[in-house]
């Protein structure tokens, strides 16, 4: 897929997230007139000390896991999401605000779109509860989402821990609530109880079920 950073647009591949620094680096150096090359970042000991932090915090096996070089046709540069950052960074200095506010950008999108989607949510569930029981049991459905997201549930969770990825997991699990009710996949509480509970138990396979 193709992501706009700043005045540029990144390629960034849905099976693992690697992003196209060989793209990214043409397009630099066509608009600043400048010829760096891929070789001047990858060699630098800076770079090797940060893909060795890199893969040890990950727990990766080896450098093919943080970046890829191939040639021919479809060749060039692959990197991590991380080093990515660091790469698209080391291009200009001055070019460490675009990339940082294109982290902070997304992280704040999908927070504000789970924000969005929570109302859309809601009002799916209150078409198969009473009204006496809605206010209760979205309290319940809110806690319960938290738990198989965050595993644990405290108030303004989505405040209190600012990861991208659990983030979009909250709009997209609360989208797809919404979805199952108005599909009629699930027709009352309990079902879609017993869907989240399932979910809960296949993403945390460890834990002995009540």
């Amino acid at each position: 897929m193709i992501r706009p950073m700043g005045d540029f647009k990144v390629i960034q591949r849905t099976k693992d997230a690697f992003f196209n620094a060989t793209d990214l680096l043409k397009q630099w150096n066509g608009c600043s007139g400048q010829q760096k090359q891929m070789v001047h970042y990858t060699d630098n000991s800076s770079t090797e000390e940060f893909i060795k932090a890199l893969i040890s915090e990950e727990m990766f096996k080896e450098r093919n896991s943080v970046l890829i070089q191939s040639r021919g046709k479809n060749g060039g540069t692959w990197m991590h999401p991380l080093l990515f950052i660091d790469f698209a960074m080391w291009l200009n200095p001055t070019f460490k605000v675009k990339v940082l506010k294109f982290v902070y950008d997304e992280m704040i999108k999908f927070r504000n779109l789970a924000g969005d989607a929570y109302p859309s949510m809601c009002k799916a569930v209150s078409s198969i509860l009473p009204d006496a029981l809605f206010k209760q049991k979205i309290k319940d459905l809110a806690k319960s989402l938290n738990i198989i997201v965050y595993g644990k549930h405290e108030s303004e969770m989505r405040n209190k821990v600012g990861d991208e990825s659990k983030i979009r997991e909250l709009y997209e699990l609360e989208l797809q609530i919404a979805q199952w009710i108005d599909l009629g996949f699930i027709k009352d509480y309990n079902s879609l109880k017993s869907t989240l509970t399932k979910l809960y138990y296949r993403k945390y396979p460890n834990v002995l079920p009540l």
